[in-house]
């Protein structure tokens, strides 16, 4: 029996307004799973940027730890990312929701001038060098990409096309490609498979056919 390719899903707390985007973060784990292969989730520890209320959004005055808000998503099967590397995954995908670009980075405050965590740049450069795929959803492209930007790869990349993030990919060196929600964009060459998920979709459905797709292509690449 073939050995279950294991794939790292990389969380940053729970919730898109601080952290990473519920839906998006389990219909990656619903693909994997439907496509046999075994999800490793993982997250920095440490308090996200900022925690806003969900219904309001309103910015609350609270902490809340990275690895454990992102243990809720992953049912308490979660690693610390430091605990992640390059050797025991095949591909690292990057789920979305605005605290992947505050918590990940912090491309949503200083855009393309952003900083990558140092752990998450860390895991993004080995799986670059040891050429195994990533994928990145929604806002997690803008993260992704200022990652690679910093060990010479430059990719095809896309990211939602109504929020700034097609200038600031540009100006990191990559090459920005306009993508339905329902779709996603292989980059074979670097192996980087990204779609916008939420940044255009309308509806939960949407996104699960982008990110479907996305994990199927993951996984062909791996």
């Amino acid at each position: 029996m073939a050995q279950k390719k294991r794939i790292g899903v990389l969380l940053c707390g729970c919730g898109h307004r601080d952290g990473s985007e519920i839906h998006e973060a389990t219909l990656t784990l619903l693909a994997l799973d439907m496509a046999g292969a075994e999800a490793v989730c993982a997250a920095p520890a440490g308090n996200t940027l900022v925690v806003r209320n969900h219904l309001t959004g309103a910015e609350v005055h609270e902490q809340r730890d990275m690895l454990i808000e992102s243990a809720r998503i992953a049912r308490g099967e979660i690693r610390n990312i430091t605990q992640l590397t390059a050797d025991g995954l095949d591909a690292l995908i990057i789920p979305g929701g605005q605290g992947a670009a505050l918590n990940l980075s912090n491309y949503l405050i200083e855009g393309r001038d952003c900083t990558v965590l140092p752990e998450v740049e860390r895991l993004i450069s080995e799986m670059a060098k040891a050429q195994k795929p990533i994928g990145a959803i929604c806002i997690a492209p803008a993260t992704l990409a200022r990652a690679l930007q910093t060990v010479g790869i430059f990719a095809k990349i896309t990211c939602g096309d109504d929020n700034g993030c097609t200038a600031a990919i540009e100006a990191m060196g990559h090459s920005y490609v306009v993508c339905p929600p329902t779709d996603c964009i292989v980059d074979r060459e670097n192996k980087i498979v990204t779609t916008p998920a939420y940044m255009n979709a309308n509806s939960i459905s949407e996104v699960w056919q982008g990110i479907k797709k996305l994990v199927d292509a993951v996984l062909e690449l791996a």
